[in-house]
């Protein structure tokens, strides 16, 4: 029986100073990517990211607007990863800083390019920069893994 994990990433932007906020994991999916996390039983796609950016940002956030899904699927198990992308640039409170999960800070967009990136970080980048409402990536291990934007 195929199975479904559901989670979240949002892009804070601060705009008064043109950055972004990143988030250095050093956990599970390491690298620098948004923050984010899963979906609790019960919870709502929003509500989940609103708790996540809290609990790894110390943020408050605000006005979340949808960039979208991707979806990642096995094509061996028929298992799927759900992300709900979001991105806002209503927030308050102070940043933490750092989390088990790894450290917070803000940086550049163009910055993230160049840091260790989380593994296919760069395939959610034009969700968040560009037009698209979905992204579907079937993937077979050892096989190079293709994303189709819709």
């Amino acid at each position: 029986m195929p199975k479904y994990e559901l989670t979240n990433m949002v892009m804070v932007e601060d705009k008064k100073n043109g950055k972004v906020l990143l988030q250095e994991r050093v956990k599970y999916w390491k690298g620098v990517t948004f923050p984010g996390g899963h979906v609790e039983p019960g919870e709502s796609f929003t509500d989940s990211a609103i708790r996540e950016i809290k609990e790894e940002t110390g943020l408050d956030v605000f006005n979340l607007r949808s960039c979208g899904v991707i979806h990642w699927c096995n094509k061996d198990t028929d298992d799927r990863y759900i992300v709900f992308l979001y991105k806002t640039s209503d927030f308050s409170g102070e940043l933490i800083g750092e989390t088990e999960e790894g450290k917070v800070f803000w940086a550049d967009p163009q910055e993230a390019a160049s840091l260790p990136q989380a593994e296919n970080f760069d395939k959610y980048m034009p969700m968040f920069f560009n037009d698209a409402n979905e992204a579907f990536g079937p993937w077979r291990d050892g096989e190079d893994m293709i994303i189709y934007y819709k």
